[in-house]
């Protein structure tokens, strides 16, 4: 019953904070209706010469799933556990850095939210329905098919029902935080392993016509903005705290005393 209490009391605030990230997140595209299409690709064109999405669909995709797709879609799917489960790791294994992680991985989500509601932006999947570029397959469709769903549209609309939150990658940033709060944590052994996660999730994202390389370039800065801000960000909260109880306690005793 204790551990019980103990995982709710530390848990139910980050998930929480999640969640109120998504409720944001699906009315982001509503209160700003102005989509960009055309500069994230423009702005990878300028980069790398070409559209790195358009260019590994050149290579890799056969017409109809390989096994690599699916590979590469696994990672994509992480993108809530991963977090909550970091936290449970740091949790159990070091305490003292537990709610440094949530506050950076808080920090990622609503830094992502307010991009998401100021600069609404389509994946290169959507830019393709609407003839802003060259073809592009939404392989992740062909890997849900495969699998026996159908109706993936449907079931991507509840899921993320904000289909213009492609700029940041928030996939991108989670995958990145999570290495620099390993590579901080845990050392360079564990820290270098953990880099097959942003690695599969960058080439997974780019590939499968989620998100332009400049998505998840701007995602991985703002990873390092979070991890950085995180410790700063948490002594303020804290030192915030200790002057509201102190203020409580003078007040309290000036009361008492009258």
């Amino acid at each position: 019953m204790n551990e019980a209490w103990e995982y709710t009391r530390r848990l139910l605030p980050f998930v929480v904070i999640i969640l109120v990230y998504e409720s944001f997140r699906s009315v982001a595209d509503k209160l700003n209706s102005h989509i960009h299409y055309s500069f994230m690709p423009h702005l990878d064109k300028a980069l790398f010469g070409k559209l790195p999405t358009a260019a590994l669909q050149q290579w890799w995709w056969q017409g109809h799933v390989q096994w690599y797709d699916i590979v590469l879609y696994i990672p994509y799917m992480l993108f809530f556990i991963v977090p909550i489960g970091t936290a449970i790791l740091v949790w159990k294994t070091r305490d003292q850095y537990y709610w440094q992680v949530v506050t950076a991985f808080s920090l990622l989500f609503f830094g992502a939210f307010l991009t998401f509601l100021a600069y609404p932006t389509a994946p290169p999947w959507l830019a393709t329905q609407r003839g802003v570029i060259q073809p592009i397959t939404r392989i992740s469709s062909d890997v849900w098919s495969s699998l026996g769903i159908h109706n993936f549209p449907s079931l991507y609309n509840h899921l993320a029902p904000n289909p213009v939150a492609a700029f940041p990658s928030l996939h991108g940033g989670v995958s990145l935080l999570f290495s620099l709060l390993v590579f901080k944590l845990y050392g360079r052994r564990w820290g270098l392993v953990s880099l097959i996660y942003p690695v599969l999730i960058t080439i997974g994202v780019i590939y499968e016509g989620e998100h332009y390389a400049s998505d998840v370039l701007a995602g991985f800065l703002y990873a390092i903005a979070a991890f950085y801000l995180a410790p700063h960000v948490l002594d303020w909260i804290k030192s915030g705290w200790t002057k509201l109880a102190r203020s409580s306690s003078t007040k309290t005793a000036l009361k008492s005393a009258k």
